[in-house]
């Protein structure tokens, strides 16, 4: 075991990694600051109210982004990347724009725990109450929460999967489509036992052990469904879980757990779609425009689809 795997060394190097964050998004010029999130892709309007939501782990912060409608309506979570320990909430705002506008759904992009402070089950948990209440609550915030998606990019994607997971444990509530971007899918495997595919690929080592150590630092508890439903450990029954559509990079260390999470998918007859981009690694969209647009709009595309006329609980 190296030095950054043991938790306790993991928590304080997470930590650090968290303030050097604060202190990009306080920088406008810097590519990770909010200001530089906010003026990517500016076809697509920001029309934004902010929202708390009651949860038994913490309350939760979120964005919401409006679209032009008449009617209430469709609702899209979204859940930001960052290892389960960055707070990256405004790096997703890009997308958030254009799902709003390209889709016409109303996006809550959340504010959710992340470790170490809240370390696993926390963040799985908050996020799966956070969607239950969009669901129940939409009368009164003016969206149909009887339409909904779900999906994150990275660490989001992999919470999306718990919560289309848990969804699925407790009867609902009924997620139309959870959209999975480029996914952790087993933290089992180390990320220095993932093959490399290029020389430098974006995902290091070093990164993987601050995540996953300070993410689940038991580490009998990353086989948990929850949170490696790609390793050969889950053999649960994904049969009735919400259909998926999986995004992946050629070149991210993630690939081939996401390629056996679909596999998986399609056997339960719940995958819609698997999207590979070629030439791109871990986080392309964040550095890539022209990229960003074109899977932006596909995720749209499919959201769009999901929750159409006619995609409503009632019919």
């Amino acid at each position: 075991m190296s030095l950054l795997a043991r938790p306790a060394v993991a928590s304080l190097a997470a930590r650090s990694l968290q303030r050097l964050a604060l202190l990009a998004d306080r920088r406008p010029a810097g590519r990770g600051s909010a200001a530089a999130a906010h003026a990517r892709l500016p076809e697509f309007p920001r029309r934004t109210r902010e929202l708390t939501i009651p949860t038994t782990i913490a309350p939760a912060r979120a964005t919401v982004y409006l679209p032009e409608s008449e009617g209430p309506p469709p609702v899209h979570v979204n859940f930001h990347g960052g290892g389960y320990v960055m707070p990256l909430t405004e790096l997703d705002d890009p997308l958030c724009r254009c799902l709003a506008a390209s889709a016409g759904v109303v996006v809550v992009n959340v504010d959710y725990v992340v470790a170490p402070q809240h370390p696993f089950p926390a963040p799985t948990r908050q996020a799966f109450e956070v969607v239950r209440w969009i669901a129940e609550h939409g009368a009164e915030q003016g969206w149909d929460g009887s339409r909904l998606t779900i999906g994150g990019q990275s660490a989001g994607g992999g919470l999306a999967a718990a919560v289309a997971r848990q969804a699925l444990a407790e009867g609902g509530p009924a997620v139309a489509l959870q959209v999975l971007h480029y996914p952790p899918l087993d933290l089992v495997t180390g990320v220095k036992d993932k093959p490399a595919p290029i020389p430098r690929p974006v995902l290091r080592p070093w990164m993987g052990e601050i995540f996953d150590s300070s993410y689940v630092p038991n580490p009998r508890e990353r086989s948990d469904p929850l949170v490696s439903p790609a390793h050969p450990s889950d053999t649960g029954d994904l049969n009735g879980i919400a259909p998926a559509l999986l995004v992946t990079a050629e070149f991210d260390l993630l690939k081939a757990e996401s390629e056996r999470y679909a596999g998986r998918l399609r056997k339960a007859g719940a995958l819609v779609d698997h999207v590979d981009v070629p030439k791109a690694d871990h986080g392309y969209d964040v550095r890539d425009d022209v990229r960003a647009r074109e899977i932006y709009a596909l995720i749209a595309r499919h959201v769009r689809q999901a929750v159409g006329t006619g995609a409503s609980a009632a019919d």
